[in-house]
């Protein structure tokens, strides 16, 4: 097909209406995001917007889509389709694992970078490399060293460099010719250029190397996992399939090694050279034209980190700045990095405030809490935050754009009405244009709103809306949020549709948390609250609850939780629905709970811990014992299990086995290698030897994602049988 502006949405397929349901279409839509519009980049004159979408809301194959900003107009830059002649995708073992990391569920072109003009970008497609152009909107495949992962264009345009399943990090001419190996692994267990698994799994670090802004060169991450544990994840509904042997860095067990070396075009090779013994962790890579290359490395116990400067000529280092804390560091995304003007930018914890730095001075005020930056601009940095002062938040949930200038002058909120309370999910700016996702309760989906600043108002003007093709869900659902008791806990209730108290009487109680650090669920959004909406449309009044650890609100409410994941979350799992049995129509002797993950963790330590208040519990994934987890996660959190036994063993689940009295299934996905399925059968073998009945529903093939559809669907059907079964008496 040839490159073509974008027609209108396609109607879904004529599949059997009658047949359809909630489950199947949520299965289906891989969480209605399929047909959705994201990876949004913004060409540095902002002419154009690069963007990842697909066709339909039934077509996960995702293609490279351009907008003019100038007009509006969509176009197509590259189609998956044309570009592999109808053929099927496949992947590489190195990028299926790079998109279970992502929680990356869809297919087609997952991922893109663009030149410095922003007229190139550059993809990998069933392990092969392209580029497109994106103002002839003209694709391309260039000869490369295969599978290919994460490719990568020089600021100049001149080269693209990438990484391969072998381990080296290669750089091609974007003509097609001189394709060669930069760096090339010395042995098994060494990569090149690619993030190792914990930088990928915990840092929200998901690359290994960083262009020069000049394109002489690179700096590269060379990353030796050979010290790290080996674990076997077997398919036992296979036993003719070997095990996959992964490196899985285990709480208290060596890490990678990760290094980094500047590598020059020319052949040239530096070390770049710190204390990596006292910082072992490599967090961020900052370089830019604003100053020489930045590093943000941390201890392993997070409770310090350096950002040091690279002098690219010998590859030593300086110390610009140490910070400590007594609890533990957080990592933000887009900091640290310069201002064009030679300004160091970053994020902190300071005062009990979340704060944006920039220079020695702090430029926002103590009511917001700081979650990202944006952008850096000549005059302005770009910030995405929500309301740190809880106490004055009228709605729980949001997080907006705002922008403030290098010497700390507030320039307001980058929305239509200057006020902050929708929610972004996603935002980029460059060239004067700002491309924000953002939600609301009341509309399904997201809007992705494009503006152009208006230097001499100080505000934005709305030039383009970015369609979205994504289906629009059976059911609709209806959260009500509330602040709950005296610690004005986050939550979203949901009542069935067409619930009357008077007629339906009080109703059983489905608690549906993840509860701890990275996930806020209490959202302004309608899709996120879609399956606790279709759980109350069962017969439930369900409560989602951000109790202390998750994130959004202040430095301590996320870091009470230190040492002691079983206290804070469950504590205010309980004071939610009391507090909001006040108000709603709970019946408190039927209460049952859920989740995945470190929800599946917290729903397993209610039925264990407060049978008085949990009657049944659904755990999905769950961490059972803290020593099977990860380094970085976990650490930070609990600790070195050799310094602090005595953590682990109050925060694990195992020791608690013979105290079980009420109804729990466990599921878990057997080829999970976040959350390794041993979690599940320790806890299962605990429980069988206190003679303690239990339900185990092992996935077999499934992973942490559970991306297959029947799995997704039968798993929500199976989970409320279960808890109807379990609450009815």
């Amino acid at each position: 097909m040839t490159p073509s502006t974008s027609p209108t949405s396609p109607e879904s397929p004529a599949a059997d209406a009658a047949a359809e349901t909630f489950p199947r279409q949520y299965a289906r839509t891989l969480r209605y995001t399929v047909g959705a519009p994201r990876s949004f980049a913004v060409a540095p004159d902002g002419s154009r917007v690069a963007f990842l979408r697909s066709r339909s809301g039934t077509d996960r194959a995702n293609l490279l889509w351009t907008l003019d900003t100038a007009t509006g107009e969509e176009r197509i830059a590259a189609d998956p389709a044309v570009l592999l002649g109808g053929g099927e995708e496949e992947l590489s073992a190195a990028e299926r694992a790079r998109r279970e990391r992502s929680r990356e569920g869809s297919a087609g072109i997952v991922g893109f970078a663009l030149d410095g003009a922003g007229a190139r970008a550059a993809f990998a497609l069933s392990g092969r490399l392209f580029t497109a152009d994106l103002v002839a909107h003209a694709a391309r495949e260039l000869p490369a060293e295969g599978p290919v992962v994460d490719p990568r264009p020089a600021p100049d345009g001149s080269h693209v460099a990438y990484v391969n399943a072998a381990g080296e990090l290669r750089v091609s001419r974007t003509d097609g010719s001189g394709d060669r190996a930069l760096a090339t692994p010395e042995h098994d267990g060494v990569t090149w250029g690619q993030a190792e698994f914990i930088a990928q799994e915990e840092m929200d670090r998901d690359r290994g190397y960083w262009w020069a802004p000049d394109g002489t060169g690179l700096i590269a991450a060379r990353a030796d996992d050979t010290p790290v544990r080996r674990w076997w994840i077997a398919d036992p509904a296979n036993p003719q399939t070997a095990p996959a042997e992964v490196g899985y860095p285990a709480a208290g067990t060596p890490n990678a090694e990760v290094g980094l070396w500047l590598l020059g075009l020319d052949g040239s090779r530096t070390e770049l050279r710190w204390d990596t013994a006292a910082f072992p962790y490599l967090a961020r890579v900052h370089w830019s034209a604003g100053g020489p290359p930045l590093l943000l490395v941390q201890a392993r116990d997070q409770r310090s980190q350096q950002i040091l400067t690279v002098d690219p000529a010998t590859g030593a280092t300086a110390l610009l700045l140490e910070e400590r804390d007594p609890v533990w560091h957080d990592l933000f995304p887009g900091v640290p990095a310069w201002t064009p003007d030679g300004q160091l930018v970053r994020i902190t914890d300071q005062d009990g405030v979340r704060a944006l730095v920039i220079g020695d001075r702090v430029v926002t005020e103590p009511s917001l809490h700081l979650r990202s930056v944006v952008a850096v601009t000549d005059r302005e940095v770009f910030f995405t935050a929500s309301g740190g002062a809880a106490e004055k938040d009228p709605l729980p949930g949001w997080i907006a754009v705002g922008r403030i200038t290098h010497d700390g002058q507030r320039l307001g909120w980058v929305s239509a009405s200057d006020q902050p309370f929708d929610h972004v999910t996603s935002a980029v700016h460059a060239g004067g244009v700002t491309v924000r996702s953002t939600t609301e309760p009341g509309r399904p989906g997201a809007l992705v709103h494009v503006g152009r600043d208006v230097p001499e108002h100080g505000t934005v003007r709305h030039i383009a809306t970015i369609a979205s093709y994504a289906e629009t869900p059976l059911i609709t659902a209806r959260p009500v949020f509330r602040f709950a008791g005296e610690r004005r806990i986050p939550c979203a209730v949901f009542l069935p549709t067409g619930y009357d108290a008077e007629r339906d009487g009080p109703l059983p109680v489905l608690m549906d948390p993840y509860g701890g650090p990275h996930g806020q669920r209490v959202v302004l959004s309608h899709n996120p609250h879609l399956t606790s909406q279709w759980f109350a449309d069962q017969g439930f009044a369900v409560i989602v609850a951000d109790g202390r650890g998750t994130p959004g609100r202040s430095p301590a409410w996320e870091k009470a939780i230190a040492f002691d994941f079983a206290g804070a979350t469950l504590d205010d799992q309980v004071d939610a629905l009391r507090a909001l049995a006040e108000e709603f129509p709970l019946d408190l002797g039927r209460v049952g709970i859920r989740g995945w993950s470190y929800g599946g963790y917290l729903a397993a330590l209610a039925v264990l811990r407060r049978p008085d208040v949990f009657h049944a519990a659904v755990s999905g994934a769950p961490v059972t014992d803290w020593r099977l987890y990860d380094t970085h996660y976990t650490e930070r959190y609990l600790g070195h299990p050799d310094e602090r036994p005595e953590v682990y063993d109050a925060n694990s689940l195992i020791g608690d086995a013979a105290r079980l009295e009420r109804p729990l299934m466990i599921v878990h996905g057997l080829a999970d290698d976040n959350v390794v399925a041993a979690h599940t059968l320790r806890l299962s073998s605990a429980l069988l030897a206190a003679g303690r009945p239990h339900t185990v529903l092992p996935l077999s093939g499934v992973t942490h994602m559970t991306p297959q559809e029947q799995v997704a669907e039968n798993l929500l059907l199976l989970q409320v049988d279960f808890l109807k079964r379990s609450l009815e008496g």
